[in-house]
């Protein structure tokens, strides 16, 4: 099995590389531009694997792709490659929509010519996975949970391009008939998280007695999803999924940014003391604009189908996450000097950054 990973060296895409390589042991090229949140430390524990190549390139780069495309020949191409942070959205909302739609676009247009090219067998198990996120849904009120029915709202730049992207890639299967699955998750954690994210600002901040920045009352709740997880679904969905189908992947594990927070400081109190506890450092700042109130995926469909269940629940999950930070410095400290926890996505009173 061949499989061509973009945005490999990210967060969820290393996960799902990790997992191709030394779980299935597939053959796997990862194509990734290396933006800051693109890191080839990510894949460390298959650099000198025979069964995984690196690619350095964009994928809004239509000559580049088609090469990569053309000489690795692969069975499936999973499209993890996206601009993903909603604060940097907010007041550099161009790169979201040059990498995930045009970017998008550009993926699906090579992928279909190669595919049209297939003969027999080839042809036929080939499978285009585009995967996207449940922030495309908009914002739930206090009840329900997002289907795959669930009507498009998206809320941010951020999720208005990955809205498109998912349009793109369900047109090009209704269209042209290329066999695209779509998938949609909620939000993920666990290791190698670009450190501006919360759980790993949270983790690393408390490790370095700083602020806890928490948006707003930190009452907005998200469903968490252990990226481990995540990526065996992925798996799962290429390989038995049905093709123009959509497929929700959640962990059932809902939380409030505050209770997030708590508990994070209460692994910290454990595992690094200091004087007082940790929970002393948690600051209440400005509310993101347009934040959306709740997240929650119905997975049920995944579950039936394809007999997934997500390993980890969030106690077992952020557990495994906090330690990992604490023992893996070397990963995180490089990216830490780069990007020192400074919030980011505010507007000032013209709209600009």
């Amino acid at each position: 099995m061949r499989v061509l990973v973009t945005g490999g060296a990210g967060f969820i895409g290393s996960a799902v590389v990790r997992h191709l390589v030394l779980v299935r042991n597939y053959d796997v090229l990862t194509v990734d531009k290396l933006t800051y949140a693109g890191n080839v430390a990510s894949l460390a524990t298959v650099e000198n694997n025979p069964l995984h190549r690196f690619l350095q390139a964009d994928i809004c780069n239509r000559a580049a792709m088609q090469e990569a495309i053309d000489s690795f020949k692969p069975d499936r191409v999973m499209h993890l490659a996206a601009e993903s942070h909603v604060d940097r959205s907010i007041t550099g909302a161009r790169d979201f929509i040059e990498t995930n739609v045009v970017g998008s676009f550009t993926l699906l247009e090579t992928a279909r010519h190669y595919w049209q090219d297939l003969f027999g067998k080839a042809k036929t198990d080939f499978r285009f996975v585009h995967v996207s996120t449940d922030e495309v849904y908009g914002s739930l009120g206090k009840d329900g949970l997002f289907t795959e029915e669930t009507p498009y709202d998206p809320s941010s730049p951020y999720s208005a391009s990955k809205a498109a992207s998912d349009h793109l890639a369900k047109a090009w299967g209704r269209t042209y008939g290329m066999p695209v699955i779509v998938s949609n998750c909620s939000n993920n954690y666990g290791p190698y998280h670009f450190p501006e994210k919360l759980i790993p600002l949270i983790v690393l901040n408390a490790l370095e007695g700083k602020s806890l920045p928490v948006y707003g009352n930190g009452a907005n709740i998200r469903d968490w999803l252990f990226v481990e997880d995540h990526a065996k679904a992925l798996d799962l969905i290429a390989k038995r999924g049905r093709v123009g189908e959509t497929y929700n992947i959640g962990g059932r594990n809902e939380r409030r940014n505050i209770e997030v927070v708590k508990q994070i400081c209460s692994i910290m109190d454990i595992l690094r003391p200091q004087k007082a506890p940790h929970e002393r450092l948690i600051t209440h700042v400005t509310d993101r604009p347009g934040h959306d109130a709740r997240y929650a995926i119905d997975a049920t469909k995944l579950e039936a189908e394809l007999g997934w269940k997500a390993e980890e629940n969030f106690d077992t999950g952020i557990e495994k996450t906090v330690n990992w930070y604490l023992e893996n410095e070397w990963w995180w400290a490089p990216l830490r000097q780069g990007y020192g926890g400074g919030r980011l996505g505010l507007l000032n009173r013209s709209g600009g950054k």
